[in-house]
């Protein structure tokens, strides 16, 4: 079976409503082909803008997430130098995926992949080796997407289960910006979320979290450029003030309050630069070592697949087959990070869902991502400025690109039981179980069962099966590991 060209011509680019500009256009127009997707340079330097205000937070959260471990040999990484290490790994990969992948996906350390250093690997390893840990899986990654299978498997997917990504990351970020704003909070068995803390809203974050998302709704509604944006910054300035004048401290705002304390101005720490090793993992054994790199391969794999469906479609560069102009180029970016995270020592990188925080700003081409490469690089230098904008503040961004992502609910036909079980499972399970890659495993596995008790079996297609295989055993993965004597 031949495959079908992966780099399929989107509606802005074949328009011909004058949005393609035939002459007089700039090198950095045809090179990110800013025009014929039907974009400005005004909003390509906004969403790239919003895409990194949206980001800033894991300059904060993932050395508090990676300093706070000790590793076999009671060593912990310095705060100063995982700060650097973060902002590196994330200006450095997104300013690949804009000058090569041409898409407006950022990357950043992912937390999963940070969890997972923490939780499975460092308790048996050092950090070099944790660190080596992510080359690995990063170049496995790399390996499948140069070999076409990455693609292929993106392809293979059917357009209602890539509709039901969409809309289950769209819930997902609607849940994370809840989550995070401590608009939402975590409660008891008996009631596993409730209203903030003890089914209340407390505290004045939250009270900026509202007016920021009201403030963007009504602008959004008004059509007016530019909102999420004018939001968060309008958002951070009454927080900056409040804070200031009102006497609000960081613990109010749940650790760090908004505003720059001291210089603006920090040196960077490369001390976690290249420090990687590979071997030494006799205390655990190659077979843990196996199963530790195919859970952070499949994390990353189907996670990352998961955000760029979401992503894409949300800024209309799939066609009506769901497939994306330059999609190879954009997965090896995302499998480089792995490797390029762990050679920096801030954890592997992956493309992160807020990236559709810009997309909803207008961004539609790798311009932005350029844009929100260099913040995060001169973050290297500036550190102290992303504080700020709070986290809730920012938040605020994230529930409205959900309910953005949800709008392709009505190209999802509901009354086919065979379509709406999947989509239904994808879309419920991302944000309850918190995991994207459970949300798209239930789906699958859904579709091919489904679509085989109704004797449809040409309809499911190679791909989907072999999916379907690697989501049980995913799912099937603690009982294996004892099997195996892993645990």
């Amino acid at each position: 079976m031949t495959q079908q060209s992966t780099e399929p011509r989107t509606t802005a680019e074949d328009a011909g409503d004058g949005s393609r500009q035939p002459a007089g256009r700039s090198w950095l127009d045809r090179y990110f082909h800013i025009s014929d997707r039907g974009s400005t340079l005004a909003r390509e330097m906004r969403g790239g803008i919003t895409t990194f205000m949206a980001m800033c937070y894991i300059l904060l959260l993932n050395p508090v997430i990676l300093g706070s471990v000790q590793d076999v040999q009671k060593n912990t990484l310095e705060h100063s130098a995982l700060v650097t290490a973060t902002a590196l790994g994330a200006a450095v990969c997104t300013l690949l995926m804009g000058f090569v992948g041409k898409v407006p996906l950022a990357l950043a350390a992912g937390l999963n992949v940070s969890a997972a250093l923490t939780t499975q690997v460092v308790p048996h390893m050092t950090w070099p080796q944790a660190m080596g840990m992510c080359v690995m899986y990063g170049v496995v990654i790399c390996l499948l997407v140069v070999t076409g299978l990455r693609e292929m498997v993106m392809n293979a997917i059917p357009l209602a289960l890539k509709h039901a990504i969409t809309m289950g990351i769209g819930m997902f970020v609607a849940l994370l910006g809840l989550v995070k704003a401590g608009f939402v909070g975590i409660g008891n068995p008996g009631s596993p979320v409730t209203l903030g803390i003890n089914g209340k809203l407390a505290g004045w974050p939250v009270l900026f979290f509202c007016i920021t998302l009201l403030l963007i709704f009504m602008l959004q509604a008004r059509k007016v450029p530019g909102a999420i944006l004018i939001g968060i910054v309008i958002g951070s300035g009454l927080s900056i003030a409040a804070t200031k004048f009102g006497g609000l401290t960081a613990k109010d705002w749940g650790g760090t309050a908004p505003g720059i304390e001291g210089s603006a101005v920090s040196m960077p720490d490369f001390g976690l630069f290249g420090h990687v090793e590979f071997g030494g993992w006799g205390s655990i054994g190659v077979l843990s070592v196996t199963m530790i790199v195919f859970t952070l391969v499949l994390a990353g794999f189907f996670d990352a697949m998961a955000t760029i469906i979401g992503v894409g479609t949300e800024a209309k560069l799939a066609d009506d087959k769901g497939r994306m102009p330059g999609l190879s180029k954009a997965l090896f970016v995302d499998g480089a990070g792995g490797a390029i995270g762990g050679l920096t020592g801030g954890s592997g990188q992956t493309v992160f869902i807020e990236s559709a925080s810009g997309v909803g700003e207008g961004a539609r081409t790798g311009l932005s991502s350029v844009v929100t490469g260099l913040f995060f690089a001169a973050c290297l230098f500036f550190t102290p400025v992303t504080q700020l904008v709070p986290g809730q503040v920012a938040a605020a961004a994230l529930v409205v690109i959900g309910s953005m992502m949800m709008s392709v609910a009505g190209h999802v036909d509901w009354s086919d039981r065979a379509t709406s079980i999947p989509v239904f499972l994808t879309v419920a399970l991302m944000p309850f179980t918190y995991q994207i890659t459970t949300g798209v495993g239930a789906g699958v596995i859904a579709y091919t069962a489904i679509k085989a008790a109704q004797g449809k079996w040409r309809e499911i297609g190679a791909f989907m099966w072999v999916l379907t295989g690697i989501f049980l055993v995913y799912f099937s993965l603690h009982p294996i590991e004892q099997w195996l004597g892993v645990r």
